[in-house]
């Protein structure tokens, strides 16, 4: 078996800022309202470019921080519940644009757990010597399935895509784990294209004559309070499974970057773990939640700020719909060159 490291990070945000007060110029909603209880002040909104478009920019970015060609990669894996399309799939698209001739390409959709699912796939490639450079990339052009008259959800999702290569080399991964619990698929859900078709009489109000309206539902639905309390006791449990039977304890981690979701999770989670809630790395303020890309995004910008070294252990942790969650210990070996 073989060590995987992550050589690499790049982001990609849209310019477009909305701020809490834009947001409560068509909701019932005010700043002080989401600030308090999300911690999120503004976040960005993709006024031009899709899916694939900000995987592709994200991609470039780290490529060029691991010094890596992309026709160099084995492996492309894009995690996203917002595709451009039902198919190709993402990666197949940003394979393309890249030039990645080389690459295997395909999608995997976990939600907000999506980069740490992307992270164990791509890591047990290397692991086994089947591949040696990988891309992963989360990228989620969320705001195409909000619903902007939803105060509950809208306040909370944005746009984003964060990307990491993977190489064979040094022990980068050290423990992992992922986990799923279908039972409560129905608390955080979009639904995709209905069944209906020629034969089921719901084709189309021109073709089947009944004159009844096709309600769309294709939105982000949330059962807020059922999310919260998963996620304060799910993100405890994975953050000290994952430190099981390694060695090292929380003392030891510099830093637990988790998905960026609502600061109340975090600042519970924190009180469970008995530990002082600046432990998280904290975006969600600037950027919202972006789902699959929030863990990249903010890696990336603790590299570029330097704040993570050499030798330095973290905690990444998520959890999303499906549900999914998981977390991964890294020891970071990346010198950084962007200081």
């Amino acid at each position: 078996m073989y060590n995987v490291e992550i050589t690499g990070t790049g982001r990609y945000l849209p310019d477009f800022r909305v701020s809490n007060d834009d947001i409560a110029q068509f909701v019932d909603t005010s700043d002080v309202w989401i600030s308090e209880r999300t911690g999120i002040k503004e976040r960005r909104i993709s006024i031009r470019e899709n899916t694939t478009d900000m995987a592709v920019e994200a991609a470039r970015r780290a490529l060029q921080d691991a010094e890596l060609r992309a026709e160099e990669l084995d492996l492309i894996v894009v995690a996203t519940v917002t595709p451009d399309n039902f198919f190709p799939s993402t990666a197949c698209l940003v394979q393309a644009r890249l030039g990645a001739t080389r690459a295997v390409a395909f999608d995997i959709s976990a939600a907000c757990t999506g980069f740490i699912f992307a992270l164990s796939i791509a890591g047990q490639f290397i692991k086994t010597g089947q591949y040696q450079k990988a891309l992963i990339i989360g990228s989620e052009v969320l705001s195409k399935i909000v619903d902007w008259q939803d105060r509950n959800t809208c306040v909370l999702f944005a746009d984003g895509a964060g990307a990491a290569v993977l190489e064979r080399g040094k022990q980068g991964i050290i423990s992992e784990l992922l986990g799923s619990d279908g039972t409560g698929a129905e608390k955080l859900a979009c639904s995709a294209v209905p069944l209906q078709n020629k034969f089921t009489g719901t084709c189309s109000d021109a073709e089947n004559g009944s004159g009844s309206k096709f309600i769309r539902r294709d939105y982000i639905t949330m059962n807020g309070r059922e999310i919260f309390k998963f996620a304060v006791n799910i993100m405890p449990e994975c953050i000290l499974q994952v430190l099981e039977n390694t060695g090292y304890s929380l003392k030891d981690v510099k830093q637990i970057v988790p998905h960026q979701a609502n600061i109340r999770i975090l600042e519970a989670a924190a009180k469970k773990l008995a530990i002082n809630k600046d432990k998280f790395y904290v975006n969600l303020g600037h950027y919202g939640n972006t789902s699959g890309a929030s863990i990249p995004i903010a890696l990336d910008e603790m590299a570029e700020k330097g704040l993570i070294n050499p030798g330095d252990l973290l905690i990444i942790v998520g959890f999303g719909a499906g549900l999914t969650y998981g977390a991964q210990l890294l020891r970071w070996t990346k010198e950084s060159s962007r200081k």
